[in-house]
């Protein structure tokens, strides 16, 4: 599971664009947010670039942890 840290989610609606914009783009993909820690866990085919460019183009800033 690689690990990001995106600033900017505070809610469910946050969760809820990220794991979509992520699903999209890989179905099987499975995605677990920490809203109080501010990290995304995906396990997916999506090489690392692919997963910062679907959390960026949702409008949050997201890194490598």
């Amino acid at each position: 599971m690689q690990l990001f840290n995106v600033q900017g989610m505070s809610c469910g609606h946050c969760v809820k664009a990220i794991t979509q914009a992520l699903q999209a783009q890989d179905p099987a993909a499975s995605v677990r947010v920490d809203l109080a820690a501010k990290e995304v866990g995906v396990e997916s085919a999506l090489t690392v670039e692919q997963v910062i460019a679907a959390i960026t183009d949702e409008g949050y800033e997201a890194k490598v942890v």
